[in-house]
């Protein structure tokens, strides 16, 4: 991965097993991850009890993510997962530094042992700790540990992802957007212990600091997007700058391609069908291509499969994705978004990767942190909520012809930052972070 610029650089790279968000955040840096990605409590020297632990964690937090499905009971049970992770409102500006319930339950759990393992597996190795996810952050931190590095996954976050006395932690964080870093400031973090890094996208979908990959997969995607011709009229001669005039020539060698994705929890799989049977005609025609992405979860994998041998069996524009791990998994979705035109998911961390140009129809969001993703994306104009699945066909093609999304495409690439992988690497290389004068190379 030296021609990606990750030379001379190693890290104990860690994540949680809590849904895709954490490990699709570090993926990106698995290029420099001493021994690979550890995952607590599965792949470090973790105890019998404290693996037990981390099952018991991933299990409430799977069970309540679903439960919002469940007739009559399903809102209120997911109520207890919401109010814990609740993240309190932007405005008024004020001091939230005081530690809070949950920072004061995770706590108690690092005392317990919680990331016990990890802290036993890193230590002989004089190297630095980037992880997604809060706990082995502070656990390392309350350790002694100075060179620790904490990837924020949302546009917002809980307070439970800072030290309980901020002042005295010594963990940076790499912030995915401006709003989590003034957040990261409200809770006590000192700035010059945060880097502004943008999302770490996968190397693959940029092809180097100056995305020559990007801007090749974008120049064709904002022609699938703009089948009425609405949108190149008005901004060809800023595409061509930016892109290049190379890569705004038309292939025009595939159909136009949604991508449907549930999250880890595997909530939501109807809304895939729903698409599925209202684009059911235009797939069959040949007019639409459509993914189905099922992740890791076969109970998903099974319900898609369903749908596609019922709706367009044997059609190559009916596509059901499943991967046995979260590696295959993301090594099989990074390839298929080269070729995808339109996301549609959760409000997750995938928002940010509207940074590639690809914009995002977003199912209801779960959670508070997913609101707060939803927010940044209509601030970037990058995404738009989806409106009844079973009419796919009729609304989805009326924006397609306005250019609505050519336009959704072309403000997240222009305003999401898409250099995060490599800042993260410029930040462990050399202690700080340079700035480009162009406003995309960012």
């Amino acid at each position: 991965m030296g021609s990606n610029g990750f030379d001379g650089c190693t890290a104990w790279v860690v994540a949680a097993d809590m849904g895709y968000g954490h490990q699709r955040a570090v993926y990106p840096l698995r290029g420099i991850a001493e021994e690979g990605i550890i995952v607590v409590g599965q792949n470090d020297a973790a105890s019998k009890t404290e693996r037990q632990l981390w099952s018991r964690l991933l299990s409430v937090y799977g069970a309540l993510s679903r439960a919002r499905g469940v007739p009559v009971i399903g809102k209120q049970i997911f109520q207890m997962l919401d109010t814990l992770l609740h993240i309190p409102s932007f405005y008024p500006s004020r001091n939230l530094s005081r530690p809070t319930f949950q920072v004061e339950l995770l706590d108690s759990l690092i005392r317990q042992g919680l990331c016990a393992g990890m802290l036993e597996h890193v230590a002989d190795a004089h190297l630095p700790i980037v992880t997604s996810f809060f706990a082995p952050a502070i656990a390392a931190d309350n350790r002694g540990t100075h060179r620790v590095f904490c990837i924020i996954c949302d546009a917002d976050l809980n307070r439970v992802w800072v030290a309980k006395d901020p002042w005295d932690s010594h963990i940076a964080y790499f912030a995915p957007c401006g709003k989590a870093a003034q957040r990261l400031k409200a809770y006590g973090v000192a700035e010059e212990r945060i880097f502004l890094t943008g999302f770490p996208l996968p190397a693959e979908l940029l092809g180097g600091p100056d995305f020559p990959t990007l801007r090749a997969d974008l120049g064709q995607r904002l022609h699938y997007l703009d089948p009425s011709q609405r949108f190149w009229p008005l901004h060809s001669r800023n595409i061509e700058h930016f892109l290049g005039p190379e890569q705004c020539v038309f292939r025009n060698d595939r159909v136009m391609t949604i991508t449907y994705a549930v999250g880890g929890a595997g909530a939501q799989k109807e809304i895939g069908s729903a698409i599925a049977r209202s684009l059911a005609g235009r797939i069959r025609a040949g007019e639409v291509a459509l993914n189905l992405v099922a992740g890791t979860r076969t109970e998903v994998r099974d319900y898609f499969l369903e749908a596609r041998d019922s709706i367009a069996p044997g059609s190559q524009n009916l596509r059901v994705y499943h991967a046995s791990s979260p590696q295959e998994y993301f090594d099989q979705f990074t390839r298929v978004l080269r070729e995808t035109d339109i996301l549609w998911t959760k409000p997750s961390e995938l928002s940010f990767y509207c940074a590639l140009g690809i914009p995002i129809i977003m199912t209801p969001p779960i959670g508070s942190q997913e609101r707060f993703n939803r927010q940044w994306l209509f601030e970037m104009q990058a995404g738009i909520k989806q409106e009844t699945p079973e009419y796919t066909n009729e609304w989805l093609f009326d924006r397609l012809n306005d250019g609505l999304f050519a336009e959704m495409a072309w403000s997240g690439f222009l305003k999401a930052r898409k250099l995060g992988t490599y800042k993260i690497i410029e930040v462990l290389r050399e202690g700080r972070m340079t700035r480009d004068p162009s406003p995309v190379i960012r």
